[in-house]
């Protein structure tokens, strides 16, 4: 039988992650992902959103848990705090973001349901791993920079996200369907906050674990949300001539 290298494994996978984040961001700059308000016909049988997005987003936590168990570190303070936090946002992104969010008749394409459950499985196992095993934290990372200003990062990106989502989700009074221009926040300055707060979220994560893989599912974020970013930017021009002209992408004052 193969003698299968856990260490090789995680190494060819980050790579894995990396290199598919580069074919996603030039695919998903031709294609928009056939999702919310960029669904369209031709893309083969759909799901309810809400139970799309459940299904696609809570292998993340579960397998982030699992591989994490299996750590030699598992016990250690730093590795317990990473879990944590991890899991804390797939908490909310797996389970309380869908079920408050409004617009019962939305669909989603299972085409899209079936790739983020397998990038969502592959993704959070490497993460347990990564900070219960391959990486190793001394109590002086308590005062290293890269973990006091990574935790920093991500919870400034975790606020930006959750604000911006509840932002949007107080646009539709209950029953309403359509869309409005949202209005207050970052969105004085973005068409997407709330993907640019969960692009900062990983990059703090990343820095703060000082992981290949938390590197790897950051630049694969950046690469997934910065083309639908553009997208919803082209889309809000296209159905509302009164758009603020000022209002950038995703970065304020810069793109």
């Amino acid at each position: 039988m193969p003698n299968f290298d856990p260490a090789e494994i995680y190494e060819y996978a980050t790579r894995g992650i990396l290199a598919l984040a580069l074919f996603v961001f030039g695919l998903l700059w031709l294609i928009n992902a056939p999702y919310g308000r960029h669904l369209r016909s031709g893309w083969g049988p759909t799901l309810p959103a809400r139970l799309g997005w459940i299904v696609m987003e809570i292998p993340s936590p579960i397998f982030m848990a699992i591989a994490y168990t299996y750590g030699e570190h598992s016990l250690q303070a730093f590795p317990l705090f990473f879990l944590c936090i991890f899991q804390l946002h797939y908490v909310h992104r797996a389970i309380i973001y869908p079920l408050l969010a409004r617009g019962n008749h939305r669909r989603i394409a299972l085409f899209t349901v079936v790739l983020a459950l397998v990038f969502n499985t592959v993704n959070g196992a490497l993460c347990g791993w990564a900070v219960s095993q391959v990486c190793e934290y001394d109590t002086s990372w308590l005062w290293d920079p890269r973990f006091l200003l990574g935790t920093l990062i991500f919870a400034f990106g975790a606020g930006l996200n959750l604000h911006s989502d509840q932002i949007l989700r107080n646009l539709r009074k209950p029953g309403e369907t359509g869309y409005k221009i949202p209005i207050g926040g970052f969105y004085r300055w973005v068409s997407s906050p709330n993907y640019l707060g969960e692009i900062v979220e990983w990059f703090g994560f990343a820095l703060a674990t000082w992981s290949m893989a938390g590197l790897a599912f950051a630049v694969f974020t950046l690469a997934n949300l910065a083309p639908r970013a553009r997208a919803n930017q082209i889309w809000y021009h296209e159905h509302f001539k009164e758009y603020p002209k000022e209002r950038r992408t995703l970065i304020p004052f810069i793109y």
